[in-house]
């Protein structure tokens, strides 16, 4: 009874927590810091706060930026973090998503209802930065600069397919588990990270909380071909790009960035050495620096 009754708690813990976290970084307007942090390590922005809009990698969503956008929020910027198509509390469920335009549709939302005059600063995290080259190409002018965490930096010169083949040619799935919503006779529509995946490739360097985090809301990833979107470089080349390098990445490993790096280079690299594919969950304080002078230089 007692085991029972401690195991509904964790439960009930658990999902405090992640509404917590999704009422917070879900949010934009900034909030003071909390009393306990070093003031010195958070600059506040009076000159202007800017508007960052975070894109979470795969099978993730908004919740896998809580700890950077907090910091940002307390900076005094705006943070938009999105769930996109059947991620993070998105209603969709997997088996209804049948294109990238639904996939990316709360994306779209969000930019057709920018003022005029705003520009943001795009944060893809890893499969999120396919989504984001899709954005470079369709509103150019609302964009300044597009930041990937180590993530896919498909572009003009550079296929997402080309990407995820060098990925894949380095990557062991482990305990991924596929859907075949099409019939098994046709390739895979969806997958799913399984904990031992998790813990080798993705969070090695995270801490355990988030560990749990992750294995207790990760949802299938549906499997799309973003090569049919054109990138060109009129529009997409338009657009200022920075790449942020995780040095100890498991799932785009060194190489595999280098590559899209040297294949499709971008206006500037900054490299966070002792971090893994999970940037945001095992060096938060790094990466949030980083995001913030981005935002000093290119905006």
């Amino acid at each position: 009874m007692r085991r029972k009754m401690e195991h509904m708690k964790n439960k009930s813990f658990l999902f405090c927590f992640l509404l917590i976290c999704l009422a917070k970084i879900c949010t934009s307007s900034p909030s003071p810091p909390p009393p306990n942090y070093p003031q010195n390590q958070i600059q506040t922005n009076p000159s202007g706060k800017k508007h960052f809009v975070l894109i979470h990698g795969a099978g993730l969503g908004a919740w896998s930026w809580y700890k950077v956008a907090t910091l940002l929020k307390d900076s005094g910027h705006n943070v938009t973090a999105l769930d996109l198509g059947a991620a993070g509390i998105n209603p969709i469920q997997i088996q209804q998503l049948r294109s990238i335009s639904q996939y990316v549709e709360p994306l779209t939302k969000l930019m057709v209802s920018l003022p005029p005059k705003e520009r943001i600063i795009l944060v893809g995290h890893s499969m999120g930065g396919a989504v984001i080259s899709i954005f470079l190409e369709r509103f150019p002018e609302k964009i300044a600069p597009a930041v990937y965490v180590t993530a896919y930096m498909s572009g003009p010169t550079l296929k997402y397919s080309t990407i995820l083949t060098e990925i894949n040619k380095r990557l062991d799935p482990l305990d991924t588990i596929y859907r075949y919503d099409n019939g098994t006779n046709n390739p895979p529509t969806s997958y799913l990270r399984g904990p031992k995946f998790s813990a080798l490739k993705y969070l090695q360097l995270s801490p355990a909380q988030d560990k749990t985090l992750v294995s207790s809301l990760i949802r299938f990833q549906p499997l799309l071909n973003y090569d049919v979107i054109k990138l060109t470089k009129e529009k997409y080349g338009s657009v200022r790009r920075v790449f942020i390098v995780s040095g100890q990445d498991q799932t785009i490993v060194l190489d595999v960035q280098n590559y899209i790096i040297r294949n499709n280079p971008p206006d500037e690299v900054k490299v966070i050495i002792d971090s893994d594919h999970f940037v945001m969950f095992s060096r938060p304080l790094k990466l949030f620096f980083h995001l913030q002078n981005i935002a000093e230089k290119y905006s």
